[in-house]
């Protein structure tokens, strides 16, 4: 029998479970995916745990993204630049392998025409955590010229902007405070990074107010990284003004199937996974 988990806190909202086991009895394997509630302070208990007692591998969620590279023995070329990882590997020899899948997901998310016409343009990302890093690595994988991160804490924020800007010297980034945020008139897609609007966090609220949101070119592109309520307010204001969305839901999915591919060797279906998290959400 074959083991996986995620490890954050909290996990109550988690779908990852859901998500997980409905592809392991797709395919047949004899397995099982189990949620993790695990703070910082228990993050070195936490690993031994995992490494001791039969894990193939495991996600990881908030708060631990950053703090999991501490323990990794290697990781891919997208985690290295993120600094950060979602999905870990527990090797034979019981060393750790950490990938950023979150880039991934992010990424194939966003139909492929939509991806041409963020070539050579300008995007702002609500947040500067790990969601909008991953966010970022990923347009910059696309193409894009330009990034807008608003931000709440700009002294915190600005490490990670830097770096950026070491790994990626074709792309401008630029670092704004989120309550000067008024116009967003050059932006082909807007991605809120945040968890405002999560199920049991600030859920029905918006992470910027209509009137701004309408500032937006005809054309762009709203994408809200929370997938817990499937529609949150930000989804359905966008929607009131007549622009093209994206949900959380399509990145977490796509996302978790990497993860799924990397750990086992097979491929994964993003519809079964998909079928499986709307299910749980309808409920």
């Amino acid at each position: 029998m074959v083991k996986f988990a995620v490890i954050g806190h909290p996990l109550t909202q988690s779908l990852s479970a859901v998500m997980h086991n409905a592809m392991l009895e797709h395919l047949g394997i004899d397995g099982s995916y189990e949620l993790l509630d695990t703070e910082q302070e228990d993050l070195v208990t936490r690993v031994k745990q995992l490494k001791s007692q039969g894990y193939m591998g495991f996600n990881v969620t908030i708060p631990l993204k950053v703090p999991i590279t501490l323990f990794l023995d290697g990781c891919d070329r997208l985690a290295d630049i993120a600094g950060c990882a979602n999905t870990v590997k527990i090797m034979d020899d019981k060393t750790l392998y950490g990938y950023n899948t979150d880039i991934y997901g992010f990424q194939k998310a966003i139909p492929l025409e939509i991806q041409d016409k963020l070539k050579n343009n300008t995007v702002s990302i609500l947040g500067t955590g790990g969601a909008a890093r991953a966010a970022a690595i990923a347009f910059c994988e696309i193409g894009v010229k330009e990034i807008d991160f608003y931000a709440r804490n700009i002294i915190n924020a600005s490490n990670m902007v830097n770096f950026l800007r070491d790994s990626f010297d074709n792309v401008t980034f630029n670092l704004k405070q989120m309550q000067s945020l008024r116009d967003l008139s050059s932006s082909k897609m807007l991605v809120n990074s945040t968890p405002v609007g999560m199920r049991g966090k600030a859920m029905g609220v918006s992470p910027i107010e209509e009137s701004i949101l309408k500032t937006l070119m005809e054309d762009a592109v709203v994408y809200d990284i929370v997938y817990n309520p499937l529609k949150t307010e930000f989804i359905k204001l966008a929607h009131k003004n007549g622009y093209k969305t994206i949900t959380g839901l399509d990145m977490f999915v796509h996302q978790g199937a990497k993860a799924f591919e990397l750990w086992t060797g097979q491929k994964a279906n993003p519809d079964v996974m998909k079928m499986a998290a709307l299910e749980e959400l309808a409920e």
